[in-house]
């Protein structure tokens, strides 16, 4: 047998096996299934309400700062100070002339007291006809004036009052003091510096506040993700950290440009809808604010 017909010879005995073959297959082995996600979003590490910038609520000189970077502070502890001199001087300004104020409103009530006695005696002694009626009428009128005087000076100690409340209040702005429990992430003045409301942040401040995720949802998946639905956040920097459980939150209500998606393109022609997601335990602190993971959500 020449080689060509050896060749035709062995095609058609191949052929003849795969023909009976294909009457007896077995059923093909199961192969090992990965994991089935409904959706996969970009997101990144957050808390609610996002960083605290803090600006020094009025304007002056820093005297002096009591922290630094990477300090945890508590709610109501000191963090800068202005020059407190020209706040101190407008209160005891305030201060003396309130107590002026109040003096002269304590000088006139007796005032009063002592002209309404009068008034009251001699009005009893006009009608028993022991006294003079127009001196009666005197006495009356010298208690009611006697009486608006009081009033005036009861508001000018009231007046007083508010001016030195609002002293004491321009005081305390001259310090700041961190609204809660936090770390300082960031500080961008000196002793020494010029600041006012208007410059911006002094001090950057991270609560003690839970981790959260904000994801990108795409818009073609956000029919089939809802609230309370699981998921599995990834590092997106490939570290080799362990993926995480979580749960979504809440699913916005407007749509959004990408802001994590790397290809500008991409970017400008995405349509996303945030969603928030909770951690189902407590993450480590390795977790930083800003770190991009990729979530996963599972149907179950």
């Amino acid at each position: 047998m020449n080689p060509r017909d050896l060749r035709l010879s062995l095609a058609l005995f191949a052929a003849v096996l795969l023909t009976g073959c294909s009457h007896d297959d077995a059923p093909a082995a199961p192969s090992a299934r990965t994991p089935a996600y409904v959706a996969v979003a970009r997101g990144r590490i957050d808390i609610e309400g996002g960083l605290l910038k803090l600006s020094m609520p009025s304007e002056g000189v820093v005297d002096h700062i009591d922290t630094h970077e990477g300090e945890h502070v508590h709610k109501g502890q000191l963090l800068a100070q202005l020059n407190l001199e020209p706040a101190k001087l407008a209160l005891e300004s305030a201060l003396a002339e309130q107590q002026q104020a109040t003096a002269q409103a304590n000088t006139l009530e007796e005032r009063v007291k002592s002209a309404s006695l009068r008034a009251s005696r001699l009005q009893q002694a006009a009608k028993a006809g022991a006294g003079d009626t127009q001196s009666a009428d005197d006495a009356v009128e010298s208690a009611r004036q006697a009486q608006a005087e009081l009033n005036n000076a009861r508001a000018n100690a009231a007046l007083a009052a508010q001016k030195v409340a609002g002293a004491r209040y321009q005081l305390g702005l001259r310090s700041l003091l961190a609204p809660i429990d936090g770390q300082i992430v960031q500080r961008m003045v000196q002793p020494g510096a010029s600041v006012s409301p208007a410059i911006g942040p002094i001090f950057v401040l991270l609560p003690d506040s839970p981790r959260i995720v904000r994801a990108e949802l795409n818009e073609s998946f956000v029919g089939v993700v809802h609230e309370n639905m699981h998921a599995e956040v990834d590092d997106d920097s490939g570290s080799g950290m362990a993926p995480l459980k979580a749960h979504v939150l809440r699913i916005g209500d407007v749509f959004g440009a990408s802001t994590l998606e790397d290809d500008p393109q991409v970017r400008a022609n995405s349509r996303t809808v945030e969603c928030v997601l909770a951690f189902d335990q407590p993450p480590s602190k390795t977790l930083r604010i800003g770190q991009r993971v990729m979530v996963k959500f599972d149907p179950k």
